[in-house]
């Protein structure tokens, strides 16, 4: 706690204050990055257009806020929360996830995206998002759209239906 207190030019009291403990303010996160998720989910839903153009919005606004604000947090382990608090992340992830399918069936559906088995789909692209957003650093010079750029080239190509 010392530690994050000082990266944030904070006194450990004040980050006490706020979160009494090292477990609570990782929890914080989790919630706060499952926000950010969600929202992104909701907006790509909404977002006019086919089901793989819903799906191609999501992904490059998932790779923009991830560049802006770090990778998302919840995908990784959460084993050391407490019960209450792993059911809840627990939870929240299985909706964000049922969302996604259920984009990617309505894709299915309008024939923008080829039949697939929409669960493993979905896990896959999470981890390609999630690892990513935490490998990308590394590579020099990189921005938003040039890692959407790789994306599109090697992520939808499979998925997007051919006349």
């Amino acid at each position: 706690m010392s530690d994050i207190a000082a990266s944030l030019d904070l006194r450990d009291a004040t980050l006490y204050y706020y979160f009494p403990n090292k477990q609570a303010l990782v929890y914080e996160c989790h919630v706060r990055s499952l926000e950010r998720f969600e929202r992104l989910i909701r907006e790509s839903d909404a977002f006019d257009g086919t089901g793989i153009a819903k799906i191609r919005h999501f992904v490059a606004a998932l790779v923009e806020d991830s560049y802006v604000n770090g990778p998302q947090l919840y995908f990784g382990d959460y084993s050391y929360l407490e019960p209450l608090q792993r059911e809840t992340i627990a939870i929240w992830a299985e909706r964000s996830r049922a969302m996604l399918e259920g984009i990617l069936i309505r894709g299915i559906d309008d024939g923008s995206i080829v039949p697939c088995e929409t669960g493993p789909v979905v896990q896959l692209l999470l981890g390609m998002l999630i690892w990513l957003a935490k490998w990308a650093p590394d590579v020099k010079g990189l921005t938003a759209d040039r890692l959407m750029r790789a994306i599109e080239a090697f992520g939808f190509h499979g998925l997007e239906s051919r006349p």
